[in-house]
């Protein structure tokens, strides 16, 4: 025999129940079904550079260039802030005629299409670290970050050469070292001479008489390798020489040796001339004047 407290408490839940059954039925029968999901699937208004994109970078190599700086994709350990909106609209023609369209020149446009990073992500700022900053990342040959978007300046090539197109030279030649490796052997051409945690402490003057192109590229083989790439590749004839004038007697037949080893990589692998590819690099990069990089169309 229930006594009053549980009798009660039954009750209560008997009434409660029929609440939920009755309230569920109401609820069937009154609402009906939409025929839409309640997620909007319908795809937002594209803004006329979105459009430029996809014509120009989706469209042809399958790449999404990601002007609008998206926190999942950047590095949370550091302080980073967007890139201006015109000053990404440069940067985007910019990359696509000195670089895309460089290798679609002398590789072939299914060589670049099928190599190169499907998300290209820009970054307004630097990525500090400890009296360093990052310039750029290839992360698993599939993406590509650029930092110092908003210090673009279209009057000094050389800023840009140091800032932008030497970087995106040495994340490709990561990828595609990621897809074929280069030969190991290159790896002990300086052994023994490269400091992982210290060459930012290091002078051109001290690193090129023992082989390196710059000090990062005493830091370990693989940035070695991607180095001489893009210093080749972007580094006008007269900086290139002041490079090999500070090797000397010493380090010059080392860089040298280091420089055949890419080309030969680059032709085995990929049937890229590299020589040819500086030339269409330098002719490129000297049109940028010539671009309309204040219009969107």
């Amino acid at each position: 025999m229930l006594d009053n407290k549980e009798l009660i408490m039954k009750n209560w839940y008997i009434y409660l129940l029929c609440i939920l059954v009755s309230s569920n039925f109401f609820a069937c029968q009154d609402d009906d079904l939409e025929d839409q999901s309640i997620f909007d699937a319908s795809e937002k208004e594209k803004s006329e550079f979105d459009r430029w994109l996809l014509e120009n970078y989706v469209n042809p190599y399958n790449i999404d260039f990601k002007y609008r700086m998206e926190h999942i994709e950047s590095d949370y350990t550091h302080n980073l802030v967007p890139t201006d909106f015109w000053l990404s609209v440069k940067l985007a023609k910019i990359v696509k005629h000195c670089w895309l369209e460089a290798y679609d020149e002398v590789g072939g446009l299914d060589f670049t299409r099928a190599c190169a990073p499907k998300v290209i992500h820009l970054i307004g700022s630097a990525s500090w670290d400890k009296g360093t900053y990052t310039l750029g990342t290839a992360e698993g040959g599939l993406k590509v970050t650029l930092y110092m978007g908003n210090w673009l300046d279209l009057t000094n090539v050389d800023r840009m050469n140091e800032y932008y197109f030497k970087v995106m030279h040495h994340e490709f030649a990561h990828i595609l070292h990621q897809k074929k490796n280069y030969p190991v052997d290159y790896d002990k051409i300086s052994a023994g001479n490269y400091t992982p945690t210290g060459w930012q402490n290091r002078k051109l003057a001290e690193v090129a008489p023992l082989g390196f192109v710059t000090p990062y590229a005493g830091s370990k083989p693989s940035e070695d390798i991607a180095e001489v790439t893009a210093c080749f590749l972007t580094y006008p004839e007269a900086q290139w020489e002041n490079v090999m004038t500070l090797a000397g007697e010493k380090g010059k037949p080392i860089i040298d040796q280091k420089l055949a080893m890419v080309k030969k990589y680059m032709k085995d692998s990929w049937q890229v001339d590299l020589d040819l590819l500086r030339k269409v690099i330098a002719r490129r990069t000297n049109e940028i004047s010539e671009l309309d990089l204040d219009h969107i169309y």
